[in-house]
């Protein structure tokens, strides 16, 4: 079970005897105060559960992330005074360089009720960046686009719902080049791609995407319109691959760059456990690869037989990897990303890198899933991401923040548009409690799409971690 499984199995566990706890109250005030007062009370528990309450945070909002950073990395020196950060006399920063803040965030009382934000003026390029509700611990805000702010002495920052106390530490990275480069992007599933690095591979001089799954399972929105559970399955896993093939051209990704391997979601890992054993579909009723590449511009070696093994896997990232000769491979973060396929997809590339005559210059992480915090980015859409929540950074983190201007952010947020997984209306209950959160909490979704994906991805920058 995954360490993400086990937080929501315990989180579960816990609402569970909350609830239990709660009916037990209940009961007792409709026998001794009046009937309807448990009914009342009820509506308005519900109410303010789903406003205040529904998070999926899996750690206390008091706890301090834990990031250890690369030995010997700058620390230009900072005072924080009157909400103006100012950089030590002489000090200079590098042109580009990814800033990382990291400060004492502390929720005000509102700041339970509210998104706990700070606000960061004073230059060209203003800034929001959001919290816990709750929050008192230590936090890390991306200031790469306040540099010139910074070095001006102009640049402020402002707790709304919140205070910022105690001396701030300010860490600076050289970024690696990136615009210049033949970079490969590795997408576990159609729109993995677009999600984490859309900005960074449509600025890339040369660019190749590479998915790893047709996504075909959970296709409920498809029986919908009549098929059967495998029917269902088999059109999705088509829509998906043709996703994966065109919506980077949208970026100028020519299609001869576009490649899915058609293998099956959620069978990675049994595929890794044994390598030579065929692992099909769950839902699809597929156990051949072939009928999922069939847009593929290249013959890959798992073409020859289509059997969905991990050893096959390996053998068309080799001829891909020597193919492409990618200078800056891009793939999942194998901490930061619990997803299963994410996981297996980051261990596939390292094992089909060992022993290649090319190896990549730069390997950069992302995640578009998180252990603990499935609200993070936390925020709206168009504002910057604040380092995410870390508490076992097994190694140095070196984090890459990419800045994308607002016209990259639409021509991004129109890519996600065109993928077939995040167009279907969300499930009553969740527009529900988006509606109590809009009028109750004051969130806001995306002007982009009603999928939470237009609001975490569609953001000022795009956050990567070398590794």
């Amino acid at each position: 079970m995954s360490r993400k499984q086990q937080l929501l199995k315990r989180h579960r566990r816990n609402k569970r005897v909350g609830l239990l706890l709660a009916l037990v109250v209940l009961v007792l005030l409709g026998v001794l105060v009046a009937w309807w007062l448990p009914l009342v009370l009820a509506v308005l528990g519900w109410v303010a559960h789903e406003a205040w309450f529904a998070d999926h945070l899996f750690y206390s909002p008091k706890d301090d992330y834990q990031y250890n950073f690369p030995p010997f990395t700058q620390q230009p020196k900072v005072h924080l005074n009157a909400g103006r950060l100012r950089l030590d006399d002489g000090v200079i920063l590098d042109d580009g360089a990814t800033l990382v803040l990291g400060l004492q965030v502390k929720s005000a009382w509102l700041g339970r009720f509210f998104d706990p934000v700070v606000e960061l003026s004073g230059g060209d390029c203003p800034d929001r960046q959001t919290f816990e509700r709750g929050v008192n611990g230590l936090r890390y805000l991306n200031l790469s686009e306040q540099g010139p702010a910074l070095s001006r002495g102009e640049l402020r920052l402002r707790g709304r719902f919140c205070r910022l106390l105690g001396e701030p530490t300010l860490w600076s990275f050289t970024p690696p080049e990136l615009q210049h480069r033949r970079v490969m992007v590795i997408a576990p599933h159609a729109d993995d791609a677009e999600l984490a690095a859309y900005g960074l591979y449509s600025r890339a001089d040369e660019a190749w995407i590479v998915t790893l799954t047709a996504g075909e399972i959970e296709a409920e929105h498809y029986q919908q319109m009549g098929l059967d559970r495998v029917e269902a399955a088999r059109l999705k896993g088509r829509l998906r691959a043709w996703d994966s093939i065109a919506v980077p051209r949208w970026a100028g990704v020519p299609q001869e760059h576009c490649v899915q391997l058609g293998y099956f979601c959620l069978q990675l890992a049994a595929m890794q456990a044994a390598p030579s054993q065929p692992q099909g579909s769950r839902e699809a009723d597929l156990s051949d690869t072939r009928p999922l590449r069939q847009l593929n511009p290249v013959v890959l070696p798992g073409d020859t037989d289509g059997a969905p093994t991990w050893n096959n896997l390996l053998a068309d990232l080799r001829a891909l990897l020597l193919m492409a000769r990618p200078e800056v491979i891009v793939l999942p973060h194998p901490t930061l990303d619990p997803h299963p396929d994410h996981l297996c997809a980051h261990h596939a590339v390292r094992q089909a890198l060992e022993g290649l005559e090319w190896q990549p210059g730069t390997v950069l992480g992302y995640a578009n899933h998180l252990h603990d915090n499935d609200r993070w980015p936390m925020g709206d859409a168009g504002s910057g991401i604040a380092l995410p929540p870390c508490f076992e950074s097994a190694g140095p983190m070196e984090p890459v923040s990419l800045p994308l201007a607002l016209a990259d952010q639409r021509d991004k947020a129109m890519a996600l548009g065109m993928m077939h997984d995040l167009q279907p209306r969300a499930p009553f209950k969740r527009r529900l409690r988006r509606g109590i959160q809009r009028l109750l909490a004051g969130r806001k979704g995306s002007v982009y799409g009603e999928n939470e994906f237009f609001r975490k991805a569609v953001r000022r920058h795009e956050l990567f971690w070398r590794l």
